[in-house]
Order: structure tokens, then C-alpha cells, then sequence
């Protein structure tokens, strides 16, 4: 079963409130079974036009578990932790691709 990332696009606009949705993230990533790969950072557009303000990038054991994650009680309260903290939020599923065999 190959795995599932969720990937994130925000400007965050209160950083203070924002900073609590950080605090209560990361606790509802790993009881689902997941992981941060990207959590900010230095980003560049090499092609097209999109110039995302700050990138997030999760890994989740299957597409299931990353739902059952952005559905589950734990991530409903952290999301209502940044109510307000951002100009925009965009956040989208995709599965990953399985091994390829060698």
C-alpha cells in the first residue's frame, strides 16, 4: 500500500494565533501515524507561477490514515486553533506511488 501525503499551502496573517495551531498540531500528525517532511523553510518556484508563502509537506502510512487523521477529533481542535491565523490554507491529499520493484 503506498503511502500518502498531504501538502500545504498558507500565508499565515497572526502568527500568534497561528503559533497555537503549531503547538497542537504535530501531537494529531503523530498519533495518526504521520510525519512531518516539510514544515516551512526556504522555498523557490522553478517553474510556472505559483508563489506559496509557506510549505508544508506530511507522509502518512496510507491514504486511508491520512483521512482518518484530517476527520479524527485531535486535528478538528488544532484546525479550530487557527481559525483566523491565516490569509489562506490550502491543503490537498494525494497518494504516493508503491515501490517500484527492482
Amino acid at each position: 500500500m503506498p503511502a500518502a501525503y498531504l501538502i500545504v499551502d498558507m500565508q499565515i496573517s497572526d502568527m500568534e494565533q497561528y503559533k497555537r495551531y503549531m503547538a497542537a498540531a504535530p501531537a494529531a500528525v503523530q498519533a495518526a501515524g504521520g510525519e512531518y517532511l516539510v514544515r516551512g523553510g526556504q522555498c523557490e518556484t522553478l517553474e510556472g507561477d505559483w508563489q506559496p508563502a509557506r510549505v508544508a509537506m506530511l507522509r502518512f502510512p496510507s491514504f486511508e490514515q491520512a483521512k482518518a487523521f484530517y476527520d479524527g477529533e485531535m486535528y478538528r481542535q488544532a484546525r479550530a486553533q487557527r481559525e483566523g491565523a491565516t490569509a489562506h490554507f490550502n491543503m490537498i491529499l494525494v497518494e504516493g506511488v508503491a515501490a517500484p520493484v527492482i
